[in-house]
C-alpha cells in the first residue's frame, strides 16, 4: 500500500464507489446485456458495501487483507462472453477498483490472482456432488 488510509477515507472511497455502481443500475437499461450490466452493478455495489461494513469494525489493513482473501476465491472467468458470469465479473472489478483505491502494490494482487480457482474446477466440483 502506498501512504495508509484512515478508516474514514477508506469509507469515503467505498461510498463514492458504491454511488457509480448505482448510477450504472441506472442506466442498465441503455446497455446492449441489460440484465447482465445490472448484475455486474449490483454486484459491484454489494462488495463496496460489504467492505464498507468491515472497515467500520476493522483497521484499514485489515479491510486490505479481507478483499485480497475474497479476491482469491473468485473463479476465474477471464475470456468468457462479456454478458456471461456477470456477478463474478462485477466482484472481481470491485475488489481491483478497492485495490486501487487503497494503493495496494500490483505484485500482491497478481500474487492473490496466482491462487484463484478455474471456473471449470467450481462447476465440476459442484456437479459431482448433485450427481
Amino acid at each position: 500500500m502506498k501512504e495508509p488510509m484512515t478508516t474514514e477515507q477508506l469509507l469515503q472511497g467505498l461510498k463514492h464507489y458504491r454511488r457509480i455502481a448505482r448510477q450504472d443500475m441506472l442506466r442498465a437499461a441503455e446497455t446492449p446485456h441489460p440484465d447482465a450490466f445490472l448484475r455486474h452493478a449490483e454486484s459491484r455495489r454489494e462488495v463496496y458495501a460489504e467492505l464498507g461494513r468491515y472497515a467500520e469494525t476493522h483497521a484499514p489493513e485489515d479491510v486490505v487483507a479481507y478483499a485480497l482473501e475474497l479476491y482469491r476465491r473468485l473463479p476465474f472467468v477471464t475470456g468468457t462472453p462479456e454478458h456471461e458470469h456477470s456477478e463474478i465479473k462485477g466482484r472481481e472489478n470491485a475488489l481491483e477498483n478497492f485495490f486501487l483505491l487503497v494503493g495496494l502494490d500490483p505484485k500482491t494482487r497478481r500474487e492473490a490472482r496466482s491462487h484463484r480457482p478455474k471456473l471449470n474446477a467450481g462447476l465440476e466440483a459442484s456437479g459431482a456432488a448433485q450427481g
